[in-house]
């Protein structure tokens, strides 16, 4: 693995990991003791969708021993990767709900010991909206899913994310509060290629910005104000 690409994450490579990781657990505890990994965020776009290539790192919920972290820790060593390449971060966010656990879908067993599944369709789009964040992927990774799902001709309603939205998250209250209007409005604009591409370029141009203000005062932005900073950021410019 070259130093270019130790800290990105492929559908390949993920897959590669994902099966050493089995092996790993099943070392320890034997092939009568199974696991279980719901793979979300940007994994979840990489296994489930094409308009994506990489992530930095691998977000999930995950339902096994303890012993879980010696073996992530083990191909980790093995293979160079970040400290919490594989990581349960999201489930202290607003985004985690324990009912991502009856929706997620089947990916793929690795060892007979291990199940990976995942989130996807409009659970992923809720997912998405609820966390909102303008300077990462997640309102172009919510139109890339529109865009796949109408390709396929299989499009995805307002009113499934209205349903998905509401079995996550009780109903959009705690919402970022444009995140509602961003989606009706992209439903309603179609065109999703064109809005994913001018999208992606907006999220570009708010991490720049982000990055710039960070360097000058460090330590200021967190996930309370961040939001409202970028937003400052860009009137001014």
């Amino acid at each position: 693995m070259s130093s270019d690409n130790k800290n990105v994450f492929t559908k390949e490579n993920l897959d590669t990991y994902l099966k050493e990781l089995a092996k790993e657990f099943r070392k320890i505890n034997g092939k009568s003791m199974p696991a279980e990994i719901i793979l979300i965020g940007g994994a979840a776009i990489l296994v489930n969708y094409g308009f994506r290539d990489m992530t930095t790192d691998v977000d999930a919920i995950i339902h096994a021993a303890s012993s879980m972290k010696d073996a992530i820790n083990r191909v980790g060593d093995k293979y160079e990767l970040p400290n919490g390449w594989l990581n349960t971060d999201f489930v202290r966010t607003g985004s985690y709900s324990p009912k991502l656990n009856e929706v997620s879908v089947h990916y793929k067993t690795f060892s007979n010991v291990l199940e990976i599944r995942t989130i996807s369709s409009e659970y992923l789009i809720a997912m998405k909206l609820r966390s909102g964040r303008k300077y990462k992927n997640d309102l172009s990774d919510i139109i890339g899913i529109l865009a796949e799902h109408e390709k396929k001709g299989e499009p995805i309603s307002l009113d499934a994310i209205n349903v998905a939205v509401n079995n996550l998250y009780g109903g959009w209250d705690k919402f970022p509060d444009d995140s509602k209007k961003f989606i009706e409005d992209a439903i309603k604009t179609g065109n999703f290629e064109e809005v994913y591409a001018s999208t992606n370029a907006e999220e570009k141009r708010s991490k720049e910005i982000l990055i710039d203000f960070e360097q000058d005062y460090p330590g200021v932005t967190n996930e309370s104000n961040i939001n409202d900073i970028l937003k400052n950021l860009k009137e001014r410019q």
